[in-house]
């Protein structure tokens, strides 16, 4: 699914990957952080934990590990992840997620 011209202008996100394999696009509020992520390659996410986060795949499938239990999420089904709740993501080239996570600067945006 190709993302409308306007939410293909917000801003996108620094991450620790390169922007080849996965691109995002961004809105923050003072409540939170929502970010669509679209993968070109396979990513995988290591283990790590933070403020609640809640997220939807709109398309393809994503692989979650939460609190050591593993489930493997495809279109329509979403996902909460507790605060504090560690997890590691594997998400399949051509999947697309929205995240959203309580921590308005989760991660930085890019200009």
């Amino acid at each position: 699914m190709q993302l409308p011209e306007f939410i293909r202008a917000f801003h996108g996100i620094d991450l620790p990957m390169p922007q080849d394999a996965v691109s995002t696009h961004a809105i923050r509020s003072e409540q939170g952080l929502m970010v669509i992520f679209s993968a070109h390659k396979d990513i995988a996410v290591p283990p790590h934990s933070h403020k609640g986060q809640w997220g939807t795949v709109l398309e393809g499938e994503l692989e979650l590990t939460i609190g050591g239990q593993t489930r493997v999420y495809k279109p329509g089904e979403s996902y909460d992840i507790p605060s504090g709740v560690e997890h590691s993501a594997r998400l399949s080239a051509g999947s697309k997620v929205i995240d959203i996570f309580e921590e308005p600067d989760r991660y930085a945006l890019r200009s």
